[in-house]
């Protein structure tokens, strides 16, 4: 089996600077936020016009309300997974019950035989 030189890792696979992963992240629980203070208005709009379908509308509003702010704490705080390295995906895992090649006795070990007479 031959062995693959060592090829540097491109900048173009390198992930995004942390503080781009901060802002991204600060962008995405300021729009959440957003949404849940949407939610809070069109409730208040909602009982003070006394609308029609109430008890079905304001439960959603509720839910948004509750359901948000825990979404966008969650989602602020988590980070993007770490990624593999590009040559681990190229290399199958060997099996339990198979021995590595290196701990095979002399004998065992395939071996190149060259003949020197035709």
């Amino acid at each position: 089996m031959k062995r693959q030189a060592y090829q540097p890792i491109l900048i173009t696979d390198a992930s995004r600077s942390q503080d781009d992963q901060l802002t991204s992240r600060q962008k995405r629980y300021v729009l959440m936020m957003g949404i849940r203070v949407a939610c809070v208005i069109v409730g208040a709009i909602l009982v003070g016009a006394k609308a029609p379908l109430l008890w079905l509308w304001l439960p959603l509003c509720a839910v948004g309300m509750v359901l948000i702010p825990w979404l966008a704490v969650l989602l602020a705080n988590d980070r993007p997974p770490k990624e593999q390295h590009r040559l681990a995906g190229k290399f199958q895992p060997r099996m339990r019950d198979e021995t590595p090649p290196m701990s095979l006795t002399a004998e065992e070990r395939p071996h190149k035989v060259i003949d020197v007479e035709p």
